[in-house]
């Protein structure tokens, strides 16, 4: 066949399986200049490292409320020249970021008349409620005085999100520009979904020139001379509503910030990376952090996710549980809130449903997407279950349990009845919508679900991991019930429980694999796949002792162990791609759920080794930050791991990924009716010594904790006691 030919069939057959992806995140070309994120609430924003906004190909800058972008461009220059950087930071707690550039040289006529390197410019920069504050300062090193123009150019799109992400409109709404005086500017737009949205310029000094979109001040600096101007880019701001002074509002900020983390379980370690691992997985956490009319929510990631994913949300709350139990209360309270109600099949809804994506953006309220408030997820409601009863078990908090018994009711009756619309015993999904997600687990790719032969599952889809978390929320649920005195439900949702559990055997286990099916089909066909599906299983404990076991040597086996994690898929598989989103790849989540299975079936060393991976990845990774996913490529000596190129960093439930890794290693279980807390065959990876928790909580008492490691085994001190709280080490094999 003619090279052509073939190049055109696979020009043809790569279109084809773009579009079969709705929502696609593209991936044009590399980011000439690195990202750097900042986020309060609903607003984020995404600067290159120079500071600027839309200055440089690749990257999706801006500033965003709410889904869609206030700000797509803020292009800092010289006389017309760019700067040059000097370096580009983030403060430890995420709270601002500081680029420090240098001018050039400039030239006029041929002549050089500023030489490089005599300027130095720091932009500072913050978000706080809707608006994004930014200072430039200026100092003259030279000897002799600087003349130059600094100029500022600024423009916006008012784009979706869903737009920045590739999705192309046949009519958008109209957009104006207004100078609304010496210092402010003002830029509109009426969308067709009959909102009005407004970005807010405001300067201060006013410019020498102002204009629609450029701010121009020119400036004359003798040696050694110092000056400042600053910036407000507001976000749906009333006319004449000015921004607070600059430095009011950083530290306005910063104290807000440290208010928010107070009370939560603090950790250090004898390893020095590790602890900045942790400090940067607790800041990016602070960060994604959402004050909502329910609670403070975990934002799942910037720059796509940066709003409430129910799936996200759960994950991420379960991983710090055992760290910060508010969060998990703020997250079962917003999505009870938020729980389906009637039947719409565009949002995939059905009564009792809990939320998989709300969106806030004009393509969301015309239902140019169905994510307005989208139910699209099979997991989502038997997590919502699941994190309830562990919440319960964490806190004792009967009062919030009691609160919640209606949604959880209504969760269970959907996943006994419209979530297994065949009766069979197992909860599935199919689309109601062609608008919808194809697939709706947590691998909801495409293609994530298929057989061993490569061809994709079709028809309701019944996967592995979502019918163990079912169990364990069953089982979970019938405490919970026994607690409100309903012991006849309690029967109930136990015996459902064992039930579950013989019928997934029978139907789920493959002999010749030696594990779990990844799913069946819709003709009940196991997908004979070998995946880190069956990895999640441990969690939940819905796998025997026996079978447990040989999953987890599998997992540890080089076809899915890289050496930085468990891949997605294993090697060998028909889909295999180490470059994939969900089909070889590692997700840091995903082994940390992992690990808490290893954990619950006495796994210590695997679970060592698997901490060990992935905190030398996070080692080698930008800012000591796991991103959502990285490539699965074998692990080589000298080398780090391979970068997923469109990973969203941060992402929730990767940052709390070191936390649940410690969580299972050092098998931390908490009995809050007793006022117990038991390390559950506890032991510490080879490259941490000791570890201290402080202000460990328990009701209203709380521990700290020392624990160190000796050889396999460890010790335990307690360093200090609030209240009543007994403390303990279990060892049983």
């Amino acid at each position: 066949m003619p090279a052509e030919v073939v190049a055109q069939i696979a020009t043809a057959r790569t279109v084809e399986l773009v579009q079969e992806q709705p929502f696609y995140i593209p991936m044009t070309g590399p980011a000439a200049r690195p990202r750097r994120s900042l986020k309060h609430d609903d607003t984020f924003i995404v600067l290159d490292s120079h500071g600027d906004i839309g200055a440089s190909a690749g990257g999706p800058d801006g500033l965003f409320n709410a889904d869609t972008r206030y700000l797509a461009r803020l292009e800092l220059a010289l006389d017309d020249v760019q700067p040059l950087l000097l370096g580009s930071n983030l403060r430890d707690d995420n709270s601002s970021l500081t680029v420090d550039l240098t001018n050039p040289d400039i030239y006029q006529d041929g002549r050089i008349v500023l030489q490089k390197d005599m300027l130095h410019i720091v932009r500072t920069i913050f978000l706080w409620r809707g608006t994004a504050y930014q200072r430039i300062g200026l100092q003259n090193h030279g000897e002799n005085n600087a003349s130059f123009d600094l100029t500022l150019q600024f423009d916006n799109d008012f784009a979706d999100l869903f737009e920045v992400r590739g999705e192309k409109r046949p009519h958008r709404g109209i957009g104006s520009s207004k100078q609304l005086g010496p210092a402010d500017v003002r830029l509109d737009y009426q969308g067709l979904d009959h909102t009005s949205r407004s970005t807010m310029l405001h300067f201060d000094p006013k410019p020498s020139r102002l204009s629609a979109n450029t701010a121009t001040y020119h400036f004359e600096l003798g040696p050694q001379q110092t000056s400042s101007l600053f910036v407000a880019v507001s976000c749906n701001k009333p006319v004449g509503a000015k921004p607070v002074p600059f430095f009011r509002g950083l530290l306005a900020h910063r104290r807000e910030m440290r208010q928010s983390t107070a009370g939560a379980t603090s950790i250090e370690t004898s390893n020095s990376i590790f602890n900045e691992v942790l400090c940067q997985s607790m800041a990016d956490l602070n960060m994604l952090m959402t004050d909502t009319p329910q609670g403070r929510y975990p934002y799942a990631g910037i720059p796509w996710y940066s709003t409430t994913f129910g799936r996200d949300g759960l994950i991420t709350a379960l991983q710090m549980l055992w760290i910060d139990p508010r969060v998990a209360r703020g997250v079962l309270k917003r999505l009870a809130f938020y729980q389906a109600k009637a039947v719409d099949p565009l949002a995939d809804a059905q009564p009792g449903k809990i939320l998989h994506e709300m969106r806030g953006g004009e393509m969301a309220a015309l239902r140019e997407v169905p994510f307005a408030q989208y139910y699209g997820s099979v997991d989502s409601t038997p997590l919502f279950v699941l994190l309830a009863g562990l919440y319960v078990e964490r806190t004792n908090d009967e009062e919030t349990l009691a609160e919640l018994w209606p949604a959880i009711e209504a969760g269970l009756r959907w996943i006994d009845g419209a979530g297994d619309p065949d009766g069979d015993g197992f909860i599935e999904y199919q689309r109601a919508s062609e608008q919808g997600l194809a697939n709706q687990g947590w691998k909801d790719s495409f293609d994530a679900i298929f057989h061993a032969d490569g061809s994709l599952a079709e028809g309701y889809i019944a996967l592995a991991e979502v019918q163990g978390y079912v169990f364990a929320g069953k089982q979970l649920a019938a405490r919970c019930a026994a607690r409100l005195g309903k012991k006849d439900q309690a029967k109930k949702l136990e015996a459902e429980a064992r039930q579950l559990a013989e019928r997934f055997e029978d139907a789920f286990w493959c002999e010749e694999l030696g594990s779990y099916a990844l799913a069946l089909d819709g003709k009940k066909q196991p997908c004979k796949v070998r995946t880190s599906n069956a990895g999640q299983l441990l969690f939940s404990g819905i796998v025997s002792e026996e079978r447990a076991r040989m999953v987890a040597a599998d997992l540890m086996r080089p076809h899915f162990f890289s050496g930085w994690g468990i891949r997605t898929v294993a090697r060998g598989e028909a889909r295999y791609n180490p470059m994939s989103y969900h089909d070889g790849s590692i997700w840091p989540h995903d082994n940390a759920l992992i690990a808490l299975g290893l954990a619950r079936y006495g796994l210590k060393h695997s679970v060592a080794h698997l901490f060990s991976a992935l905190f030398d990845a996070a080692a080698y990774m930008d800012l000591r930050r796991l991103p959502e996913l990285f490539c699965g490529f074998r692990r080589e000596k000298g080398r780090g791991p391979t970068l997923y190129p469109v990973a969203c960093a941060p992402q929730a439930w990767a940052s709390a990924t070191p936390f649940t890794l410690l969580e299972a290693a050092l098998g931390l279980e908490f009995d809050a009716l007793h006022g117990e807390i038991r390390l559950r065959n506890p032991r510490l990876p080879p490259f941490l010594n000791d570890v201290v928790l402080r202000d460990l909580q328990l009701g209203p008492s709380s521990v700290d904790l020392r624990v160190r490691r000796h050889g396999d085994d460890v010790s335990l001190e307690v360093l200090r006691t609030r209240g009543q709280i007994r403390v303990s080490i279990v060892l049983a094999h």
